[in-house]
């Protein structure tokens, strides 16, 4: 049973002061729903552990460990928690944001980067600029603007019959009926919406049903499941299918993907060890 929160009044305090760059650190159950909110800042949505769905009026993304979604200046946005949430965000003036983009974007989270945003953390909010909390945030600009953003993003219509099948396809991406079924479904004929798909949401149905399945693949692959086990699940005939479609997405194969996720947890691991012995 989804259970619904609302913004922390310190999140709003967070918001007036004038540093660059503040951090914020909440934790969340499985399946609360963070109501609709905006913030006159930009923010970096991360969570040390856990994953989040985001939404907005026009999009949708899922954000799988070790990646953060950029959500510029003013955009009302929900976060839904699809586990146990450790919310390490980061809110960003005006003046910096506008530099970051103005448009949602997922975006790799370095190894550096994560360690940066913990030790913001660890100053106090009113942190004295030009001291370590001021370098730190020099620091976190400099590897957000080299952060590499992932092209994935699921965008959300606004006609109820397009919002009925998108619906019913997130909840299952694997499900493999065919345009005639949803049209059907949605109450249209497959002309409307094959029509509808681009007007409504920008991608044509195949591509927008690509994005889903990217989405999942990226999630489940960052849990280490098995590449012929996602390909297997979201209705592909072969792994091999399924590789070729995650690559002329991403530029890359689900195991070079499933890779560097494997790399950052060893990573993540032996700075832990390091910090232990120390």
């Amino acid at each position: 049973m989804i259970h619904t929160v609302h913004s922390s009044p310190k999140a709003a305090q967070l918001q007036h002061l004038p540093h660059a760059v503040v951090a914020f650190s909440r934790d969340f159950d499985h399946d609360q729903l963070l109501a609709t909110h905006s913030h006159p800042r930009g923010q970096l949505l991360y969570a040390a552990e856990g994953v989040m769905q985001v939404r907005t009026a026009h999009g949708l993304w899922v954000i799988p460990p070790r990646r953060a979604l950029w959500v510029p200046c003013g955009l009302a946005h929900e976060i839904r928690m699809l586990s146990a949430v450790r919310l390490r965000t980061l809110y960003i003036r005006p003046h910096e944001s506008e530099l970051i983009g103005a448009e949602c974007r997922l975006l790799e989270v370095s190894a550096l980067l994560r360690e940066l945003i913990l030790a913001l953390l660890q100053e106090e909010s009113d942190y004295d600029t030009r001291g370590r909390g001021g370098h730190l945030a020099q620091l976190i600009l400099s590897e957000i603007d080299g952060a590499a953003a992932i092209p994935v993003a699921i965008p959300w219509p606004a006609d109820r019959r397009v919002v009925a099948v998108c619906e019913a396809i997130l909840a299952d991406p694997g499900n493999a009926n065919s345009l005639e079924h949803w049209a059907e479904f949605a109450g249209a004929s497959p002309r409307t919406l094959i029509r509808l798909f681009p007007k409504e949401t920008g991608l044509h149905f195949r591509h927008w049903v690509q994005q889903v399945h990217i989405t999942d693949a990226l999630l489940r692959l960052a849990q280490g499941e098995a590449v012929e086990r996602i390909a297997e699940r979201l209705g592909y005939k072969s792994a091999s299918a399924f590789t070729s479609m995650f690559r002329s997405v991403l530029g890359k194969t689900p195991s070079q993907y499933g890779g560097l996720a494997r790399r950052n947890i060893a990573a993540d691991s032996m700075l832990q060890r390091a910090k232990k012995s120390g």
